[in-house]
């Protein structure tokens, strides 16, 4: 019996994770700025610039060295007012073309460390572009701090901007790292550009796999989300199976199951989730009420009768009606009607209506407890919302037969009757009573 349609809480557990991603992309590059060494620009951890036009850089004189080194060591020793002051100092009592233009690049450049140190990014990047602005820099100078700019752009969300400055910079250098695709993609994720952010990162992925390295897993997750948002779910899954087999966690497991139930792959989708289940990874009570459903649909419910016991039982899963019908569900399709009908007790007790009575009486008929089966019917007829009032006017006749109230069985059967749905059977029902009823009069008389 199919009780379950994992469409309706896919989505939820699949969205969100690409922002992690970006967020944690935003906390690498504020830790990767900072100031290096003179004549370099902000220290980046990968992107190197080649060599493809040669320059004549003017040579970085011994007088202004020791300036810049004086203001260096202020700023590497947090003295961020004494760096400016030198920095300020060259600058204000400098003559025309006292220094030149990579001297210049170089105050430029500590600058915009002590702007950002200060979290003033506005000024650290008009110090970045003073750098770029500087002719006959070395180009790998450029071709850094244009990536630096492009980062400063990202830890500000100027989104637009730091894709068109990151475009420079691929325009700049002969071989682009990985770790650059994915900060494009992020750029055009935040931009909602989910076809272009896609390409960035599965270019930075193969880049990986054809150097035979795995992809880091934030780059994993936001190409499964992208693949997601393009319902391309055939890809998301295998991005799943390769972040479970490099990174393996809860959440995707919970996904994959959720993915292969998208793909109608019920065994698939089982496994996904049991395997969560069976290592104790499942620590939500909604975790394991989908598993209960899982158990159901694939109709093994003392299974799912107890995982919602277990949950029940130690609080896990919340105490409700809802939960209690899902339990007495489970234990009743498991042939257990001893432990289906304290389950559905709590569950009739804890409804707004009558409906769970009715049902709770059905199960007092299977466990031959035909008093306490028409008490149950009756109230929940009395209680209201009932979904098939015919159908427990059915069960309340029998229960009332196996009683030997006779008349109230056929008052029950004949109001059910009275619902074209149930006619048939309830006049079946009065016939074969009648007969019995017969039956017994003529085996009174002897």
């Amino acid at each position: 019996m199919k009780m379950f349609k994992p469409q309706t809480w896919l989505r939820p557990a699949l969205l969100a994770v690409p922002v992690v991603a970006v967020q944690v992309a935003v906390s690498q590059i504020q830790s990767d700025l900072g100031f290096s060494a003179l004549s370099s620009a902000v220290a980046q951890e990968e992107p190197k610039g080649d060599q493809r036009e040669t320059r004549r850089t003017p040579a970085l004189r011994n007088k202004v060295y020791e300036k810049l080194a004086e203001a260096q060591t202020a700023a590497e020793a947090k003295d961020m007012a004494t760096a400016a002051k030198v920095l300020d100092e060259m600058l204000a009592g400098r003559r025309d073309n006292e220094l030149n233009s990579y001297e210049l690049a170089n105050v430029y450049n500590l600058y915009a460390f002590i702007h950002y140190s200060r979290e003033d990014y506005d000024k650290a990047l008009q110090a970045y572009e003073n750098v770029i602005k500087q002719p006959d820099i070395p180009l790998a100078m450029e071709i850094n701090t244009r990536y630096t700019v492009a980062q400063l752009y990202f830890v500000q969300e100027r989104w637009k901007e730091g894709i068109d400055a990151l475009k420079k910079w691929f325009a700049m250098t002969e071989k682009p790292t990985a770790s650059a695709y994915v900060l494009m993609a992020q750029g055009y994720y935040q931009m909602k550009d989910y076809d272009q952010s896609l390409t960035n990162v599965q270019k930075a992925i193969g880049m990986y796999r054809e150097g035979g390295k795995v992809p880091k897993e934030q780059w994993l997750n936001l190409a499964r989300f992208l693949y997601f948002e393009k319902n391309d779910i055939n890809n998301a899954v295998a991005v799943l199976e390769e972040l479970l087999t490099h990174y393996p966690k809860k959440q995707y497991w919970v996904q994959l199951s959720h993915m292969y139930g998208e793909q109608k792959k019920e065994t698939e989708q089982l496994a996904a989730m049991e395997t969560a289940y069976v290592q104790d990874m499942l620590d939500k009570g909604t975790e394991k009420v989908t598993m209960a459903y899982l158990y159901l649909n694939a109709e093994v419910p003392y299974k799912a009768a107890k995982v919602m016991d277990e949950g029940l039982d130690g609080e896990a899963i919340e105490d409700t009606s809802k939960n209690w019908e899902i339990l007495g569900n489970a234990y009743r399709q498991a042939q257990e009607v001893d432990k289906a009908i304290p389950a559905m007790e709590k569950a009739a007790a804890k409804s707004d209506d009558g409906e769970l009575y009715t049902r709770l009486g059905n199960i007092y008929l299977d466990g031959e407890e035909y008093g306490k089966a028409i008490d149950a019917i009756n109230k929940g007829l009395q209680r209201g919302g009932v979904k098939r009032p015919d159908q427990a006017r059915l069960v309340l006749g029998m229960a009332y037969f196996n009683e030997k109230q006779y008349a109230k069985a056929r008052e029950a059967f004949q109001a059910a009757g009275r619902d074209k749905r149930s006619a048939k059977f309830a006049e079946q029902w009065i016939k074969y009573m009648d007969s019995e009823l017969d039956r017994q009069k003529k085996l009174r008389e002897g």
